[in-house]
């Protein structure tokens, strides 16, 4: 589908405003976050299939639903006062990264052999794992900003080198943003570990 360029920086836009929102929210552990995380899903979504990152739309597909879960769980977790922020074990993340990057590998090829994808193995490798931080975010582990360090910064070269700067700048203030989030939501767990 063609779309103008001022329709496609109409929608990076407002996109990245939600989604600047949704992580300005996250941090301070606003459950609000969800919903502003689902409007720039599924703007980000589209652009995605439209510049032919086929795994970066279906992660954003799967962001909007990841919201509903995110509202529930957010919801009930913090019930009882403030929403408690808690770490994954370390077994976790290596087995993560057992299961993530093979299965990315295997994404890539496919990608590479039956469509136009322009970044099969960052394509993959940046979705697999913002599956699995998207996760952590909605159970409140601490960890997850730093995979999204690191997702971020990917992100910024992928959609900047497939014409869509807007959104690689959105990715670059994400990075910072993440890192916020990592130092407020430290500053929480060191909080929670204190005896009132």
């Amino acid at each position: 589908m063609n779309l103008s360029p001022e329709v496609v920086r109409a929608i990076e836009i407002v996109a990245t405003l939600f989604g600047a929102a949704y992580v300005i929210l996250a941090a301070r552990r606003n459950r609000i976050c969800w919903l502003a995380g689902a409007a720039s899903s599924a703007l980000v979504g589209y652009l995605s299939v439209v510049r032919e990152l086929p795994m970066q739309g279906a992660l954003n597909a799967y962001y909007v639903g990841m919201s509903a879960y995110g509202w529930w769980n957010w919801s009930r977790m913090s019930g009882e006062g403030e929403l408690p922020v808690r770490t994954l074990p370390l077994k976790w993340h290596v087995l993560a990264a057992l299961v993530l990057v093979p299965l990315s590998w295997l994404t890539a090829e496919l990608l590479a052999r039956e469509t136009q994808a322009a970044w099969p193995l960052l394509d993959s490798l940046t979705t697999w794992f913002a599956l699995f931080a998207t996760w952590l975010v909605a159970r409140a582990r601490i960890e997850n900003w730093i995979y999204w360090i690191v997702i971020d910064g990917v992100l910024v070269y992928l959609y900047y080198m497939q014409g869509l700067p807007v959104v690689a700048l959105q990715f670059a203030v994400f990075m910072g943003l993440a890192l916020a989030g990592f130092i407020a939501w430290r500053r929480r767990l060191a909080a929670q570990a204190v005896p009132p």
